[in-house]
């Protein structure tokens, strides 16, 4: 019987997330023993009781002992001191994002760790099935709202035009994003908005035709009062909207930085954010200021002439621990059972079963094998 090993994530102060008892629970009909390093599920208000009561599988551990197991299962990528704990040929689910992680992928490689990207399970139709969309994009458009009502000093006049979003990317994360700007993302603000007879919003999806007519998108950024990034780039190493057209956009706009892509320098440059010169918020501070700190982080190489009050968090869901937690053990359950009952080595896209053919498709020989994007 394969191992289960539960590490915690040591990031800022604001990560807090830790899988619930109740998840482990739900393991315990697979008998495998499960090691949970010491401290787990503590931030989130659990002691080790709540845990061991629910599973007489569990047992708690050192960081180290935690991440020797056949299966180690942390939601954000560990460091790659972390990394180094693992032994070689052992299963790693975690959000790896290979597309953007050169140098987390050769670390993987070396290791033979067999790795399964928590962000690229997906099903036949090449749906991701561990993915909070509505959470990403919600919480992210509620506090840029937020930040816009205490800006726009017509918020709520009813003399202004409408409220004007404009948003890079049109799949599942932008499209919540929509949907959410729709309504003022959160219900006090579109109560006042009526009260007040004031206009409501107008939403752009901005496709790749859009974003790559300079001259469009002058037009666009100059009405826009809320640019988000739900991008999803065939190429890191370019911008989608660089420093120079950024300077069009509206003083008191805000930008909502959904994507979080990082800057992160590589043997093939640096691969940089969607639009040029914003910085990466955490879950410890996720709204930046035009003079804040985190601005003066950002690599030499980046312009950052042009700045706005950018809304931005590394861990989006995370903003709402428990209900993201909640969601993320109903999609991994499955994940994890399959991974219990079957050799890592033996999944495949001919498997006759819908969760083996989506474990493979986050593996690093899928990757390779069928990425369009080239990562080495």
């Amino acid at each position: 019987m394969k191992t289960l090993g539960f590490p915690r994530m040591h990031k800022e102060k604001g990560e807090i997330r830790a899988f619930l008892p109740d998840f482990f629970e739900k393991l315990e009909v697979n008998g495998a023993k499960i090691y949970i390093e010491e401290g787990y599920g503590s931030k989130m208000g659990y002691k080790k009781e709540d845990y061991l009561s629910v599973n007489k599988n569990i047992e708690f551990v050192s960081k180290e002992e935690s991440y020797k197991q056949d299966i180690i299962i942390v939601l954000r990528s560990p460091e790659f001191d972390e990394l180094e704990l693992i032994p070689d040929g052992k299963i790693l689910v975690s959000m790896l994002h290979y597309p953007t992680r050169a140098k987390r992928i050769k670390v993987l490689k070396r290791k033979n760790i067999k790795a399964v990207s928590l962000d690229s399970i997906r099903g036949d139709f090449l749906q991701r099935l561990v993915f909070n969309a509505k959470g990403t994009s919600l919480h992210g458009m509620e506090i840029a709202f937020s930040e816009l009502e205490k800006i726009k000093s017509d918020f709520y006049s009813n003399t202004r035009g409408p409220l004007e979003v404009s948003i890079i990317g049109m799949g599942m994360v932008g499209l919540q994003a929509g949907k959410a700007a729709s309504k003022f993302a959160l219900p006090e603000i579109a109560k006042k908005i009526k009260e007040a007879k004031a206009k409501g919003v107008l939403i752009n999806m901005l496709p790749r035709n859009i974003t790559s007519d300079r001259e469009e998108m002058i037009k666009i950024l100059k009405r826009t009062d809320i640019l988000v990034d739900a991008s999803t780039r065939d190429n890191p190493y370019e911008y989608i909207v660089d420093n120079e057209l950024l300077g069009n956009l509206k003083e008191e706009a805000i930008i909502l930085d959904l994507t979080a892509d990082p800057y992160l320098v590589d043997e093939e440059g640096i691969q940089v954010k969607a639009i040029e010169g914003i910085p990466t918020g955490t879950l410890d501070k996720y709204v930046i200021y035009k003079d804040d700190k985190e601005y003066y982080d950002i690599p030499d190489t980046v312009n950052t002439s042009n700045r706005r009050t950018v809304v931005s968090c590394d861990a989006w869901p995370g903003v709402k621990p428990r209900e993201c937690m909640e969601l993320y053990a109903v999609q991994m359950l499955p994940l994890i059972t399959k991974l219990l009952e079957k050799e890592f080595d033996e999944m495949s896209l001919e498997s006759p079963y819908y969760f083996e053919r989506a474990i493979y498709r986050a593996t690093l020989d899928y990757f390779f094998k069928y990425d369009k994007i080239k990562t080495e």
